[in-house]
């Protein structure tokens, strides 16, 4: 059975039981509204820019894989494999994201993963096949469950972001583990993508950031 997705429509619907469920969660919608429906392709070059956003900001890494775009046009695996090492490095690619990146690549061109056929699967067997691919651990495979695949339930951990905002939200001290976390985040299932949403929604409107 494919675990739970979700819509732009749900997304609201599912917005307003949390709120009804949890008053922190309400008071984010009612201080900034409901967050956008973070959605992204299903394709090989998602992927990628996921790659790339990992442990940087998301400005940083859409200035590398925009680079890489313009020296190569569409991104395909069968083109990343022609990129040199001095091409990567001049579009700010660093040495582990150019590994990963290929890495990505090559299981593809193999026949190793079939992003494509993801859609069909699980969640566990999404991120299963995910992190067989070298460079891709768990913050990657939830970005691409939650923004790609849209399901309804994942909760990434490893998002600094997302953590110091549940910290924030919920008024956890800076020593709270992540089991005392996962506490919290557990009350919020089947909709933990939701609530992650919102978290990052209130993050980014705190911070001022601008998308």
């Amino acid at each position: 059975m494919i675990t739970r997705s979700f819509d732009d429509k749900e997304l609201i619907l599912f917005c307003d039981s949390l709120a009804d469920r949890d008053v922190d969660l309400k008071a984010i919608i009612e201080s900034y509204g409901y967050p956008p429906y973070w959605k992204r392709a299903l394709h090989f070059e998602t992927l990628v820019q996921i790659i790339l956003e990992q442990q940087v900001s998301l400005a940083s890494a859409k200035t590398a894989f925009l680079k890489l775009k313009k020296k190569i046009g569409k991104l395909t695996p069968q083109k990343i494999l022609t990129v040199s090492d001095e091409d990567f490095r001049a579009a700010y690619f660093s040495r582990q994201k150019t590994a990963y990146t290929r890495n990505l690549a090559q299981a593809i061109i193999k026949d190793e993963i079939n992003l494509r056929s993801l859609q069909y699967e699980n969640d566990e067997v999404v991120r299963t096949a995910l992190m067989k691919i070298k460079g891709i651990g768990n913050w990657t495979a939830d970005v691409f469950l939650m923004m790609v695949l849209s399901r309804i339930n994942v909760f990434p951990f490893g998002d600094v972001a997302l953590v110091n905002s549940l910290k924030h939200i919920k008024q956890l001290s800076k020593e709270t583990t992540k089991a005392e976390m996962e506490l919290v985040v557990a009350q919020w299932e089947p909709y933990k993508t939701i609530a992650a949403f919102l978290l990052w929604w209130a993050y980014i409107q705190r911070k001022g950031i601008r998308l």
